[in-house]
C-alpha cells in the first residue's frame, strides 16, 4: 500500500463515516478500503475506528491521525500543482451540487462550455434543494442561491440575483395594474414557500424607501418555476428571481409590477470546504463561474 492511498483512504471513512460510502468516493471495493485501514493501523500500531455492526467510531489517536493527515494531503497537492504550474491541465471528477431549479435553467447550459475549456475533468452534477453535508456526500463546490450559515464552509459570492414583481397581461388586465406598493395587497399573490419573508413582501421605492406589504394569497408553493407556471396562467402577483422569468418578459407571457421599484436580491455563492489548500479543479470551476455569471 502506497502511503499516500492510506491517507486518502483514512480521510474518506472520517468524513464519510462508512467503509461503503468511502468506497464509492475513492471508486474502490469496500474490501480494499478495509485492507488499507488495517494496513494504516498496523504500521501506527494504534487503533484510528471503533467498529460495531451498528457505527463506526474514531478513536482518539484516529482523531489526530485524521487532523494533522488533513493539511498534508493538501500540501501534497499544492505541491503537486506548484510543480507542475501551467503544464499540466485540471483533471480528475469535480462533484458539484446545487438547486433544481438554478440547476436546469443556469448551470446546464453552461457546463458544456466549461468541460470544453477543461476536456480532463469530469463533472458529477448533483440537483437537490436539501441541505447537504459536503465532506460526507464528497461534495467539492455548492453552488447556494440565498444565504450562507454554515461557518465551517468558505463562500465565495459570484453574483447578485434580484427577484422581480410580475403578473401576467391577462390577469392585469382584469384585475388592474398596482400605482403603488400598497396596492398590491388588493391582488391575490402566489407565495413561494421557499422565502423567510412568507407574506410580507418588502417592497423598495425608487427613493430608497422600503414599505412591507402584506399580501394576500390562495396559494402557497416551494418550487419558483411553479410559481412562474401560475403566474403565466393568470393565479396573481408573483415575487420570482429574474433569472427563472426573463424569457417569459422578453416574450410578453409575463409583465413587470411596479417598473421602477425593487425588492429582494440574492447572492449567488459558490461554497466549498474550509482548507488551506483548494483544489485547481475546483478553482478552474469557480473562476468560470465569476466569468460566466459575475456581476
Amino acid at each position: 500500500m502506497d502511503t499516500l492511498d492510506g491517507i486518502k483512504t483514512v480521510i474518506a471513512v472520517v468524513e464519510t463515516g462508512s467503509f461503503t460510502a468511502a468506497s464509492e468516493r475513492l471508486a474502490m471495493s469496500k474490501a480494499l478500503v478495509s485492507k488499507y485501514v488495517a494496513e494504516v493501523e498496523a504500521q501506527l500500531g494504534v487503533r484510528l475506528f471503533n467498529r460495531s455492526t451498528r457505527r463506526l467510531a474514531l478513536t482518539e489517536a484516529g482523531q489526530r491521525y485524521y487532523d494533522s493527515a488533513l493539511p498534508l494531503l493538501g500540501e501534497f497537492s499544492e505541491l503537486v500543482d506548484n510543480v507542475t504550474g501551467e503544464q499540466t491541465s485540471p483533471r480528475g471528477n469535480l462533484r458539484i451540487s446545487t438547486s433544481v431549479t438554478f440547476g436546469d435553467t443556469m448551470l446546464s447550459p453552461n457546463l458544456p462550455a466549461f468541460l470544453a475549456l477543461f476536456p480532463d475533468i469530469k463533472v458529477d452534477l448533483q440537483l437537490t434543494d436539501r441541505m447537504i453535508d459536503m465532506l460526507e456526500e464528497a461534495v467539492d463546490v455548492v453552488i447556494r442561491i440565498g444565504s450562507v450559515d454554515d461557518s465551517s464552509l468558505i463562500a465565495r459570492k459570484i453574483a447578485d440575483f434580484p427577484l422581480t414583481l410580475c403578473a401576467s397581461p391577462q390577469y392585469l388586465a382584469t384585475h388592474g395594474h398596482p400605482r403603488k406598493p400598497l396596492d398590491i395587497n388588493q391582488h391575490n399573490c402566489i407565495i413561494d414557500s421557499n422565502f423567510r419573508i412568507g407574506k410580507q413582501w418588502p417592497i423598495v421605492a425608487p427613493d430608497g424607501k422600503t414599505e412591507i406589504i402584506a399580501v394576500k394569497s390562495n396559494v402557497a408553493v416551494n418550487s419558483p418555476r411553479a410559481v412562474k407556471a401560475m403566474a403565466i396562467s393568470g393565479g396573481g402577483i408573483a415575487l420570482i428571481p429574474h433569472f427563472i422569468i426573463k424569457d417569459a418578459l422578453e416574450s410578453g407571457a409575463l409583465e413587470e409590477v411596479l417598473p421602477g421599484y425593487s425588492t429582494l436580491t440574492f447572492g449567488m455563492f459558490a461554497i466549498y470546504p474550509h482548507r488551506r489548500y483548494q483544489p485547481k479543479k475546483s478553482r478552474c470551476f469557480i473562476d468560470f463561474l465569476i466569468a460566466e455569471f459575475g456581476d
